[in-house]
């Protein structure tokens, strides 16, 4: 089933791809837009593919930077993780 992100439909074979076979795909896809050899119509579902990976990718890279944490000693000489904030 396809999932919503930023009212961008991503099809499940994509929601399925690790972050690296995403951006190896999306590099694809610039490639052949770049060289120009495909026809019109083939450009337009590439980008579109593009630009689904492309959210698909800014997707796992947001859900990455809220899982990373710094542990903190605190006073008492315990320790406890704080999210970082990443920018």
């Amino acid at each position: 089933m396809a999932k919503k992100i930023n009212k961008i439909e991503i099809p499940s074979d994509i929601q399925k791809l690790s972050f690296e076979e995403s951006l190896l795909e999306l590099e694809k896809i610039i490639t052949k837009l770049e060289d120009g050899k495909v026809t019109l119509d083939e450009s337009i579902d590439i980008y579109t593919r593009g630009s689904q990976l492309r959210v698909h990718c800014e997707s796992k890279l947001k859900s990455a930077k809220e899982k990373i944490e710094k542990i903190v000693p605190l006073e008492d000489g315990s320790l406890e993780s704080e999210s970082i904030e990443i920018d």
